[in-house]
């Protein structure tokens, strides 16, 4: 198992949730050893040039400090894990996202229930999927009793036939290894992989890629790309030969305005005082140290995890 970044975080439990839709995603890779393959470089530079041997008493030994995480992207292991740290800093206000697996309740955003990793929304489809796949898996479990309710409410944020036992099933089931693997699948496939897949097409590095991620989880795939179709209108992607940063406000811009359409997510700080901050530090590969703020709590992820 590959060990968490080192993190510091503040506050670790107010909660806010988000609304989704849906699209297919693609496999995730491993991340690779680059302390290893950067000290056999630097061995390799040695042997064959005697002189920097010779002249490394007198200058800095900057060479040894371990290579940046610049050339990884967000599927890659440890970029996974600071995508869904920087996820839960929003949606629930702590970066232990793995602790988010029980979590339920109504924000009152129209969605009905917001439950789990992300807040799948009883309202939107990807909870009734997300339930239909964990009972495909393991019909006996305390949810599947609810699937004909989850196809009524599905498109409203009624409550008709959940209450009142509903949210105790949710927990219950959160306790299920089963269901837990169920949350991280539809996560991955309906959110998180074609969001990265979109964005690696359109030439952005990890913090585009978060971006896009991030706008998936809130207004649903189809509605990350109507965003990325605002920002085309006032910048070309990198693949495009558009400027990368140039590109990411455009996007960023767009975001925040489709944000503010609804009074729920009219706080646009998971953007303006985290994702922005990133770009105007020109950390386009989202490389530790980390630090930025979310509804005015302020986290911060300080390294990534030897590989």
């Amino acid at each position: 198992m590959t060990p968490l970044p080192e993190i510091q975080e503040t506050r670790d439990s107010w909660r806010v949730g988000s609304g989704h839709t849906h699209a297919p995603g693609a496999k995730t890779p491993e991340f690779p050893t680059q302390r290893r393959r950067r000290a056999a470089a630097l061995a390799l530079v040695l042997a064959l040039t005697p002189a920097l041997a010779g002249c490394g008493a007198d200058e800095p030994s900057g060479a040894e400090e371990p290579a940046p995480a610049s050339a990884l992207d967000l599927d890659s292991a440890p970029m996974r894990e600071i995508a869904f740290e920087l996820v839960s800093s929003a949606e629930n206000s702590s970066l232990d996202w793995r602790a988010q697996f029980a979590y339920i309740e109504d924000i009152g955003d129209g969605r009905g229930y917001t439950a789990g990793i992300i807040g799948f929304c009883s309202g939107t489809g990807d909870m009734l999927e997300l339930v239909q796949a964990y009972t495909a898996t393991e019909p006996d479990n305390p949810l599947a009793s609810y699937l004909p309710a989850l196809e009524a409410v599905n498109g409203t944020d009624s409550h008709e036939g959940l209450d009142p036992g509903f949210v105790t099933a949710w927990e219950e089931a959160a306790e299920d290894p089963v269901f837990q693997e169920a949350q991280n699948h539809e996560r991955d496939t309906v959110y998180f992989d074609p969001a990265v897949a979109q964005a690696k097409a359109d030439g952005l590095q990890a913090l585009g890629q978060f971006a896009y991620y991030d706008a998936a989880v809130m207004h649903g795939f189809d509605g990350m790309l109507a965003v990325r179709d605002a920002a085309l209108a006032v910048a070309n992607t990198p693949a495009s030969g558009g400027d990368e940063t140039e590109y990411l406000e455009a996007f960023l811009d767009a975001r925040e305005a489709e944000m503010r359409k609804e009074e729920a997510h009219e706080d646009t700080t998971r953007v303006s005082t985290a994702q922005r901050v990133f770009l105007r530090e020109g950390n386009l590969t989202l490389t530790p140290p980390l630090r930025w703020q979310v509804y005015g709590d302020p986290f911060e992820i300080l390294a990534l995890s030897p590989a």
